[in-house]
C-alpha cells in the first residue's frame, strides 16, 4: 500500500467509526474500533498524512512521539487514596489523568472539535517500562484507567525491524486487535504531492530520470546510508532559501540531506546542470514570447542535439517555469473568489446603514471573527492567509472611498464594485498570459522533440500537477488534449500488443 491509499483508508475509517444514528449515538461498537497501525520505512510521510486527514475531515489531532515519554507521563502519577471495603478503611494507589488523554480533552476544549485522531508515533520503539502500557493502549484503548474519549480514532506508526534496532515486535494477540497497514515508498504518488508542495524543480527533474534514487535505506558494516522522501523535501526548502539569499550550494550541503554519497554526488552534478541550462536556454523569455525567432531556433537546435540528461532537464525546467504561473493564477483566483463572497455579505450589511463608515465596522467584525477562529485553531495556514488578504482588501477599499469623499452607501458600494472589477480583470489577464506560455511551451517541445519521450514526460508532468490540471480544466489547452489522446492511444495499443503476445504464447 502506498501513502496515498493509506490516507484514503484512514479517512474512510474515521467516517465509519464516527457514524451516528438519528439520536446522535455512535453506531460502530467501540469494542470493534480497531486502532490503525501504519508500518513502513522512515521519512515517507506517515505523520504528514495524519495532519492532512484531520484538516480535510475537520477533526482534531493530538500527536505524540512516544519515545519522548516516560511511563508516568503516559499513565499518570500515582497517588494514595482511602477506600472503605467491607467496613474497613484501606489506602490504595490511583493514578492521575494521563498527560496524553489530558491533551485530547485540551484539544477538544481549545478547538471545539469533539472528534479527532490520537496519533502515537514510533509506537514499537518504546522503552521496556512503557511497553506493557502501549500494549494495553492498543488492546483496550486506555492509558492506565483512563479511556480515550468517544469519537477519537487511535492511530499509531512504527518502523519495521530492518530500519530500527530498538524495535519491539508485537505479539499475535496485539496484532489481532489492530488494523495493520504496511506502507511502501512510491515515487509516482510522491510526485503528485511534490507539485502541490512546490518541491524544487531540479529535484523533480532529477527523480524523473533517476527513479531508483528516490528512496534508499541500507545498513552495512561501514554505517547507515539512506535517502528518504523527507530528505528530498527538506533539501528542496534549503535549496530555495539559499538561492534567494545568493548563498553557494555545495556538494557537502546536499550530502547533509541525502546520506548516500553516490546519490548526493549524482544529484549535485544534475543540480549544477539544471541551473546552467536554465541560463543557457533563457526559458523565461522563451515562454513569454519575448525571444527573437532567430535566437529561438538556436535553442531548438541546441535541444535537438542535446544529450539524454540535458533534454530531460530542459523538460523539467519548462514544467517548473509553467508551475510558477499556475501557482500565481491559483492564488489570484482564490483571493478574487474570497473577496467576491465577502462583498455579497457586505452588500447585505450596508442595506440599512446610513453612510460608508459602516465599511470600517464590517471590517472590524471580520478582524474579531478571524482572531477567535485563530485562537480556536479552526483555520489552516492557507485559510488564514486568504482571510487576512480579504481584510487588507476591505481596508484598501475603505481608504479609496475616503480619499474620494464618498459617504453614501449606494455610491460607496458602486465604487467598491468597480474596484473589484479591476481585480477580476487582472485575474483574467493573468490567465491569458499563462495560456500563452503553455502554448509556447508545447510549440517548443513539439519542434525540439516531436512525440518523443520528452514530450511524454512533459504531458505526464502537467497531468500530475494539480495546479496545472485545474488551470487546463478551466481554460483548456488544445496541444495538451491532442498529446494526451496520442498517449492514451499508445497505451491502449501497447496493452493490446501485450495481450496478443500472451495469447500467442499459449
Amino acid at each position: 500500500m502506498n501513502i496515498k491509499e493509506a490516507k484514503e483508508e484512514i479517512k474512510h475509517t474515521l467516517l465509519a467509526y464516527n457514524r451516528k444514528d438519528a439520536a446522535g449515538r455512535y453506531t460502530f461498537p467501540k469494542l470493534r474500533q480497531r486502532p490503525v497501525l501504519l508500518m513502513g520505512p522512515p521519512g515517507i510521510g506517515k505523520t504528514a498524512i495524519m495532519e492532512q486527514v484531520a484538516e480535510e475531515c475537520n477533526v482534531g489531532l493530538v500527536a505524540y512521539t512516544i519515545t519522548h515519554h516516560t511511563r508516568q507521563s503516559a499513565v499518570g502519577l500515582p497517588r494514595i487514596v482511602t477506600r472503605c471495603y467491607n467496613g474497613k478503611e484501606v489506602s490504595i494507589t490511583e493514578y492521575t489523568l494521563s498527560e496524553i488523554i489530558a491533551s485530547v480533552y485540551d484539544c477538544m476544549e481549545r478547538t471545539g472539535k469533539k472528534e479527532g485522531i490520537l496519533f502515537i508515533d514510533e509506537i514499537n520503539c518504546v522503552s521496556e517500562t512503557l511497553a506493557p502500557t502501549m500494549l494495553q493502549f492498543l488492546q483496550n484503548k486506555t492509558f492506565g484507567s483512563h479511556s480515550v474519549p468517544e469519537g477519537w480514532l487511535i492511530a499509531a506508526a512504527g518502523n519495521p525491524p530492518e530500519y530500527n534496532k530498538s524495535v519491539r515486535e508485537f505479539d499475535i494477540v496485539t496484532l489481532d486487535r489492530v488494523r495493520r497497514m504496511d506502507i511502501e515508498a512510491d515515487l509516482e504518488v510522491w510526485m503528485e504531492y511534490a507539485w502541490k508542495k512546490e518541491i524544487h524543480g531540479s529535484i523533480l527533474a532529477y527523480l524523473g530520470m533517476k527513479k531508483d534514487h528516490f528512496y534508499s535505506v541500507e545498513n552495512t558494516v561501514d554505517g547507515k546510508f539512506f535517502v528518504t522522501a523527507r530528505g528530498w523535501e527538506d533539501l528542496s526548502e534549503i535549496l530555495k532559501a539559499y538561492e534567494e539569499l545568493g548563498v553557494e550550494i555545495t556538494e557537502n550541503l546536499v550530502g547533509e540531506y541525502l546520506c548516500r554519497e553516490e546519490i548526493a554526488r549524482s544529484f549535485f552534478a544534475s543540480y549544477q546542470l539544471y541551473r546552467k541550462y536554465g541560463e543557457d536556454y533563457g526559458l523565461e523569455r522563451l515562454l513569454s514570447g519575448e525571444m527573437p525567432e532567430e535566437e529561438q531556433q538556436k535553442k531548438v537546435k541546441m535541444a535537438k542535439e542535446a544529450s539524454f540528461e540535458e533534454r530531460f532537464l530542459v523538460t523539467g525546467l519548462l514544467l517548473d517555469g509553467l508551475n510558477g504561473g499556475f501557482l500565481t493564477y491559483e492564488k489570484m483566483d482564490g483571493e478574487t473568489g474570497a473577496v467576491y463572497q465577502e462583498l455579497l455579505h457586505l452588500k447585505a450589511f450596508l442595506q440599512d446603514k446610513k453612510d460608508m463608515t459602516a465599511l470600517d465596522e464590517f471590517t472590524d467584525m471580520k478582524k474579531k471573527s478571524l482572531a477567535v477562529r485563530l485562537e480556536a485553531e479552526l483555520l489552516t495556514a492557507d485559510q488564514q492567509t486568504t482571510e487576512e488578504l480579504v481584510i487588507r482588501t476591505l481596508e484598501e477599499f475603505s481608504l479609496t472611498i475616503r480619499k474620494e469623499h464618498i459617504t453614501e452607501t449606494e455610491a460607496g458600494f458602486e465604487r467598491i464594485r468597480q474596484l473589484f472589477t479591476e481585480m477580476a480583470e487582472k485575474r483574467k489577464a493573468c490567465a491569458k498570459k499563462i495560456s500563452g506560455e503553455l502554448e509556447q511551451a508545447f510549440a517548443f517541445m513539439k519542434e525540439c522533440f516531436g512525440d518523443g519521450q520528452e514530450t511524454v514526460l512533459f504531458v505526464t508532468g502537467l497531468t500530475r500537477n494539480s495546479h496545472a490540471a485545474a488551470f487546463i480544466r478551466e481554460y483548456g489547452c488544445d496541444p495538451y488534449f491532442a498529446c494526451s489522446e496520442k498517449l492514451l492511444y499508445r497505451k491502449q495499443e501497447k496493452k493490446l500488443q501485450e495481450e496478443c503476445a500472451s495469447l500467442l504464447e499459449i
